[in-house]
């Protein structure tokens, strides 16, 4: 039989996935953890305490709780939606700026996030021309994020000194330490597309103020229209840190929530199929679980009962260069305008939009857009035969 051009680099990439093994799953004892769109706890709260925080996940903000005055959402679902509360959605965010003439990203003014909202025509933002770096953000998954936030730092750091990249290789994730907004210690981020958060209360106070409008204890300065003052139009100003918006402290009931919540599960009838494991088997072999990690172990020193769970996320949370980088930059510095974060491919299935823009529309198209760092990996999958291609392709919509 002939050999397929691709063969001799499956071993390759074989043995150094089979060295991932320990880095991601060396804790004994561990467990796997629950999965589910079924809008159940993971028991970290008890059921009666998650109901209610995803109440307040899934609640409109009015003008009078003091949305905007610029805003993309009036609720955490709205983005954060499909198929159950916390899943991803067809909503994308749009982000400008431009270089100066050293080649620096700067934040179109008042910030890089353009809100395609406001409660007065008068305040609403676009791009100026000027602002020639832009990209649209698709909105990401938060179900299982309670796992990945109990991920230690280790952990993450210990899967990019693993990569290829550190032995004169490609592939070389980048791990960035990020700050805490509640304070506390420093740690590497994971949560945004840029692994700008490394909390979910962070996480949780950014998005308020950014996409809602909500200021809050951790984000207690309003946003401004492209610059501009808004306060002319804030029907709930806020004027010191203890005269914020959110005097319910909802930014706590949202991270509760995303703690709880299940991680995405598998279709496992077609997981069970042939052509779900073969392409599986390719996945690894060609080198796409290099970066999209199949399973990681929390910490077990994180909160019961996230604390030594096995998670499949397809992803290492680590920044990459795949030629498909937007320019921006948010916590990483200048060096990481074209590096994004690694797309979590747990749940992609319920996702018709891919990549970080939502530009690539089938799977065959998203794994043809990687460059850069994944160019050997792209080149294997084009030498793979056509229906060793559309194994690979079944295998992602099982996830």
């Amino acid at each position: 039989m002939r050999r397929h051009p691709v063969v001799a680099m499956v071993a390759l990439a074989a043995a150094f996935l089979g060295s991932l093994t320990f880095t991601v799953q060396g804790q004994s004892g561990a467990t796997e953890a629950l999965a589910g769109f079924d809008n159940l706890t993971n028991g970290f709260l008890t059921q009666a305490r998650f109901d209610v925080t995803r109440a307040t996940f899934e609640e409109r903000d009015e003008v009078a709780d003091g949305l905007g005055p610029v805003y993309n959402a009036q609720s955490c679902a709205e983005c954060h939606q499909s198929p159950v509360t916390g899943g991803g959605s067809q909503v994308a965010e749009l982000r400008a700026g431009h270089r100066d003439r050293s080649g620096n990203f700067v934040d179109a003014p008042g910030g890089s996030l353009i809100n395609d909202r406001a409660i007065n025509a008068a305040l609403q933002e676009r791009v100026a021309g000027a602002e020639d770096v832009r990209t649209l953000r698709m909105s990401t998954n938060v179900l299982g994020a309670g796992f990945v936030e109990a991920i230690a730092s280790s952990t993450l750091q210990a899967l990019a000194n693993a990569q290829p990249g550190q032995s004169g290789g490609a592939i070389a994730g980048l791990a960035i330490t990020v700050p805490l907004l509640e304070g506390g210690n420093a740690r590497i981020g994971r949560f945004g597309w840029k692994d700008q958060h490394a909390s979910l209360l962070s996480f949780s106070a950014d998005a308020y103020l950014n996409e809602i409008g909500i200021t809050s204890r951790l984000q207690p300065t309003e946003n401004s229209s492209l610059g501009r003052s808004i306060a002319a139009f804030d029907l709930v100003p806020t004027g010191t840190p203890n005269a914020v918006e959110d005097t319910d402290n909802d930014i706590d009931e949202f991270a509760a929530f995303m703690r709880a919540t299940k991680a995405p599960p598998r279709d496992t009838g077609l997981a069970r199929t042939f052509d779900a494991a073969t392409g599986s088997n390719l996945f690894d072999s060609i080198g796409c679980g290099i970066c999209h990690t199949k399973s990681i172990t929390t910490a077990s020193s994180a909160a019961a009962p996230l604390a030594n769970k096995i998670i499949h996320p397809y992803s290492d949370f680590l920044l990459h260069n795949i030629d498909t980088g937007d320019g921006i930059v948010q916590n990483g510095g200048q060096g990481t305008a074209n590096k994004l974060r690694t797309l979590p491919l747990w749940g992609t299935r319920t996702r018709p939009r891919h990549m970080h823009d939502g530009e690539s529309l089938t799977f065959t198209d998203a794994i043809l857009r990687h460059g850069g760092e994944a160019t050997g990996v792209t080149n294997r999958f084009r030498n793979l035969s056509a229906t060793q291609r559309n194994q690979i392709v079944v295998f992602l919509q099982s996830l």
